[in-house]
């Protein structure tokens, strides 16, 4: 099981980033899957999160209406679109793969996100 994020960098408040996570090793298709950040010097933080075929999306209150979560399985890619990026945003983002009961079992290196004027 592979998990690479990438699409991370730095950005002005108010501006937006997509990032991206590439799977392999498994059926992508068959697995929910969620992104969880990490704020300098905080715990992790679940974001978001999205069922197997797509249809059903999940978000943290903080992220609610700014943070779009998709996923193209016929690229075994899942996405994360941020819009309206605070500096509060600022973490490394982490994409993982669901293994049942809110818990993921593998997860990629992470992408660092920067929201700074």
């Amino acid at each position: 099981v592979q998990l690479v994020e990438s699409g991370g960098g730095l950005v002005q408040p108010g501006g937006s980033l997509r990032l991206s996570c590439a799977a392999s090793g498994f059926t992508f298709s068959s697995y929910w899957m969620h992104w969880v950040r990490q704020a300098p010097g905080k715990g992790l933080e679940w974001v978001s999160h999205i069922n197997n075929g797509g249809g059903a999306t999940y978000y943290a209150d903080s992220v609610k209406g700014r943070f779009t979560i998709s996923r193209d399985n016929a690229k075994n890619t899942l996405y994360l679109r941020m819009d309206s990026l605070k500096p509060e945003d600022t973490a490394l983002y982490y994409c993982a793969r669901d293994m049942g009961a809110g818990l993921a079992d593998y997860w990629g290196q992470g992408t660092q996100v920067t929201v700074s004027s």
